[in-house]
């Protein structure tokens, strides 16, 4: 049954849990104050596919941080995490990778499909539990970086739907010369203040203003941030018990992953391990 004392935490962190190990190689060419994806970092987990045409996520796939399943009326949560980055002044944070897609080109002018609709697909790998709030207010949206795009900078406009099915544009977004793989740029802050209040469902298009010169390759990734664990020192281990972790629900299939907040300018080596509990 599901957790509800203190006790009963104590007694799945001994005798009910599963072990998560997280080991992902540097990313190079990374900002400081900077989001970066851990997706394609090789190490453990294994390397996440590019993805194409859009779809929902699941804790199957390469690249998502396996636990076991339960069974209801048994759920699971993060429990602790504790780690280093080779980088002082990092933050790592575990995120629910919803649905994602891949294949936007830095060339084209025109607008480009995304398809992104989690409205539709709620009913698809247990998302209709794993996105949180009933208003969408819980999914963090981004574009996501797999390989370079071009020289040139210029603005991306994207087009979304938002929860009460009115759509509306997102404007001003830098695409910076050479956007690097595995870079993320946050889109919910973008939402204009006509639009205030408001939550993004889909993500329809997204419109260049000019070709950055290199078609490279990024698309969008739809998540749920779950807990953080800050490492303010290099090579330093640090906790986050599940006080200090909020002790998030991860329901069954999620497709945890992680996202760095870069203290440099590259994500430095990543090594932590943690639990997550059944009850």
């Amino acid at each position: 049954m599901t957790i509800t004392t203190v006790d009963g935490l104590v007694s799945a962190m001994g005798n009910n849990s599963s072990r998560i190990v997280i080991d992902k190689a540097s990313i190079a060419n990374a900002a400081a104050g900077q989001f970066h994806s851990l997706w394609r970092a090789t190490g453990q987990p294994g390397q996440g596919a590019i993805p194409g045409a859009a779809v929902s996520c699941d804790n199957t796939l390469l690249g998502a941080i396996q636990f076991t399943q339960q069974t209801a009326p048994a759920t699971s949560y993060l429990g602790i995490l504790e780690g280093l980055c080779a980088n002082a002044g990092s933050t790592l944070e575990v995120h629910d990778r919803l649905a994602h897609m891949g294949g936007l080109n830095g060339t084209l002018t025109t607008a480009q499909t995304v398809g992104l609709d989690l409205n539709a697909i709620l009913a698809s790998d247990n998302l209709d539990a794993r996105k949180g709030d009933a208003n969408f207010s819980d999914v963090q949206w981004w574009l996501e970086w797999y390989t370079d795009t071009g020289g040139t900078a210029v603005t991306a406009t994207v087009n979304v739907t938002y929860n009460d099915g009115t759509s509306g544009n997102l404007t001003g977004i830098s695409l910076a010369a050479t956007r690097r793989a595995s870079f993320m740029q946050p889109l919910n802050n973008l939402i204009p203040a006509a639009d205030s209040g408001k939550y993004i469902r889909d993500v329809n298009t997204v419109t260049l203003s000019a070709t950055t010169g290199a078609a490279g390759s990024f698309g969008v990734t739809a998540t749920r941030y779950r807990a953080a664990l800050y490492k303010p020192l290099a090579n330093v281990r640090f906790t986050a018990d599940w006080a200090g972790l909020g002790l998030p629900e991860i329901p069954n299939e999620s497709c945890l992953f992680c996202i760095q907040l870069a203290g440099a300018t590259s994500t430095g080596i990543v090594r932590t391990t943690g639990k997550i509990v059944h009850g």
